[in-house]
């Protein structure tokens, strides 16, 4: 017998949501060194207390904002590629206009994962295990579009991690300076779909 799935979110998948929909907020009106626990629990409408159930430190809560993103954008990207049957070449520029809406969309949780990552290990392993999925994903579109497979430095897997790391680069330096994130969009489709020979 199969349980029963539940259709909607309890009263504790809530309280979790409104934290993380708290500490996004703050992140883009507070900045991280703004936010501190008390201020999070307080905007989400609860208890220090009852945050410490769901997380035991702000750390936390950001890593679960970054993994929760990044999961977004995965979904995009593995949505873009569509299984595999869509042409590489719409794939990759689909991916970057998706990388680029979730920058515009979550910009703050992004920039401040990539500037927390060297010095918050639980930051840092949601944002990496996130690079390298994606590069999971590239490099199979990009061995579809026939890109050497392997691992080599010339080769698919290596490649697409390095887009991926650009890529990042590139949309950080336009959130930070106020740049065009179509731009840079545009400019990544063309870099990776130049790189792959598609």
């Amino acid at each position: 017998m199969q349980g029963r799935r539940r259709a909607t979110p309890t009263k504790g998948d809530l309280r979790e949501r409104a934290i993380l929909d708290a500490a996004e907020h703050q992140l883009g009106t507070d900045g991280w060194d703004g936010m501190t626990a008390a201020t999070i629990a307080k905007a989400a409408g609860i208890t220090r207390g009852a945050l410490y159930f769901y997380f035991g430190s702000k750390n936390e809560v950001l890593a679960a904002l970054v993994a929760q993103t990044v999961s977004q954008l995965r979904a995009e990207i593995d949505a873009a590629d569509d299984g595999g049957q869509s042409e590489p070449g719409d794939a990759l520029r689909q991916g970057v206009e998706q990388t680029a809406r979730m920058w515009r969309e979550h910009g703050t949780v992004m920039r401040a994962a990539v500037e927390l990552s060297p010095t918050v290990p639980a930051i840092d392993e949601a944002w990496r295990s996130a690079v390298i999925a994606l590069a999971d994903t590239t490099r199979g579109i990009a061995e579809r579009a026939g890109f050497p497979a392997g691992s080599g430095p010339r080769e698919a897997a290596a490649v697409t991690e390095a887009l991926v790391w650009m890529t990042e680069r590139v949309f950080y330096q336009a959130t930070v300076t106020g740049g065009s994130l179509d731009e840079a969009a545009a400019t990544l489709s063309h870099v990776w779909l130049t790189a792959l020979g598609i």
